[in-house]
């Protein structure tokens, strides 16, 4: 890979040896890494950098690890995967709230780390759909306009603004309107495979589509209880 073309790596973390190891593996691979060990200069890089994804260690001295990530999410739609030593639900919850689009706790092993990657990267960098999937151009729903091609959303001829998993858990619903999807074929379809036991990451996302996308009126997503999501037929 050419230095233009060689997906780059953001590792915020304070741990040389875990940046280290976490460097080495992913240069094999042709990434580019860059390494920051406090929140401005990380969001310093997110600007001069521009990575296609952010490795952030909770844990930052001096830092608030879910507020960098918050603001990280504000600025940029650039896929984020949370590292932590805690593996609480309430923090896994708290991270994917303020826009994580994973969460892995510490100790963990490099492949597992490069799986969570790639299924991160495919999702925020969506394929062109295969000629058998003959997918629509643009699905309309009530007064929102989605356009899968340019992944744009309008709502009422305003533009809303989704992250790429947030627009990926859209498509899947609306690709699929009027049927119920289950927790386990969301978390499959959308963030991989290995992925379906993680119900709060449906949970989560399910609440920011509904925050940005719902009216006061009707809702978009109906929930039905421990069975899943849909969106209404017409």
């Amino acid at each position: 890979m050419g230095a233009d073309t060689a997906t780059r790596a953001l590792v915020v973390e304070d741990d040389p040896n875990i940046v280290d190891l976490i460097r080495s593996n992913l240069a094999v691979r042709g990434f580019d890494t860059v390494v920051s060990v406090d929140g401005l200069r990380a969001l310093r890089l997110l600007e001069t950098e521009s990575p296609d994804i952010v490795l952030l260690d909770l844990m930052l001295p001096e830092v608030d690890g879910f507020e960098l990530c918050r603001q990280i999410r504000e600025r940029s739609s650039v896929a984020i995967i949370v590292v932590s030593a805690r593996g609480g639900e309430r923090d896994k919850v708290s991270a994917l709230n303020v826009g994580a689009d994973d969460y892995m706790t510490k100790p963990f092993s490099i492949e597992e780390l490069l799986a969570r990657i790639n299924a991160t990267l495919r999702r925020t960098r969506p394929a062109t759909p295969t000629v058998a999937e003959s997918v629509p151009e643009v699905i309309t729903v009530a007064d929102l306009v989605i356009d899968l091609t340019s992944q744009q959303v309008t709502r009422a001829g305003h533009p809303v603004h989704l992250t790429p998993t947030e627009f990926a858990l859209l498509r899947e619903l609306a690709l699929n309107r009027g049927k119920l999807l289950s927790h386990a074929h969301l978390l499959r379809r959308v963030w991989g495979r290995g992925y379906e036991t993680e119900t709060e990451y449906v949970r989560v996302y399910v609440r920011r589509l509904r925050a940005k996308l719902e009216s006061n009126g009707s809702p978009l997503i109906v929930t039905q209880p421990r069975a899943g999501y849909r969106i209404p037929a017409e």
